[in-house]
């Protein structure tokens, strides 16, 4: 079992024992995620920590959007617990970036773009490839995509 997955088991028996509702149910869905993830496919196999983290990111991601659509449709409550279980995810996942540095490191990648020849709004892709690696796990796609939009514009 992988150091983060098992991690997960520890804090699931370690939530049952304390009566925490909401964080035994919001670790319970993301270890059925996680196992989920692994029997996928043709064959059962074992995820690697980086595998189990892009699982945790995805549901801490779908808490994110069931929040902003509960706040939407005036369901504040359901909305408040859809946020405290994204927290509780958002702990087993690497620090986010802060704007100053994610600004950083793609106007780097811009200048490597523009020193390997691309131009414009069409040098998007070009430095999306330079930025994703740098920035995986540590920056949400949508955020890294606007900052790079906002730079080769300006």
């Amino acid at each position: 079992m992988t150091t983060l997955k098992s991690k997960l088991q520890e804090d699931l028996n370690a939530a049952i024992k304390g009566r925490d509702e909401l964080r035994s149910s919001t670790i319970r869905l993301t270890l059925s995620a996680i196992t989920n993830e692994e029997v996928a496919g043709k064959t059962k196999r074992e995820l690697s920590d980086d595998e189990v983290q892009k699982v945790i990111a995805r549901e801490a991601k779908k808490r994110r959007e069931a929040a902003e659509a509960f706040t939407q449709g005036g369901r504040s409550e359901s909305a408040e617990r859809e946020r405290a279980e994204g927290e509780i995810l958002a702990a087993y996942l690497p620090k986010q970036l802060s704007d100053e540095e994610l600004q950083q490191i793609v106007a780097q990648a811009v200048e490597e773009a523009k020193a390997a020849g691309a131009e414009g709004p069409r040098a998007m892709g070009a430095v999306m490839k330079i930025v994703s690696p740098k920035v995986a796990g540590q920056a949400e796609g949508g955020r890294v995509a606007a900052v790079v939009k906002q730079l080769l514009a300006g």
